[in-house]
């Protein structure tokens, strides 16, 4: 296998935190870095299109709740003014 460098610059406390984490991993900081880039990679982030079209579906998902939601606060408030209303109609004096 033909290799190349490959050189970050990083602070001296991140790269602290990358020795202690190849040491207890028994790794090179090299090989960890490979493996976590590989992973990295393999997963594929979402492109513009999968990403609108994965929001869109829990869009459609969650707004026909969200309306239920709102439509049963609406009837909340609405019975409880009745409440206050009819409470407060009974206390007025006969006119």
């Amino acid at each position: 296998m033909q290799t190349e460098r490959v050189t970050f610059l990083t602070s001296p406390d991140h790269k602290a935190a990358l020795d202690a984490f190849a040491r207890a991993s028994g790794m090179s900081v090299g090989h960890m870095l490979r493996e976590a880039s590989s992973q990295y990679m393999a997963e594929a982030p979402l492109g513009d299109d999968d990403t609108a079209a994965a929001l869109i579906a829990e869009l459609n998902e969650a707004v026909p709740q969200m309306r239920a939601d709102i439509r049963a606060a609406v009837a909340a408030i609405e019975a409880a003014n009745a409440r206050v209303d009819a409470i407060l109609g009974a206390d007025k004096p006969a006119s």
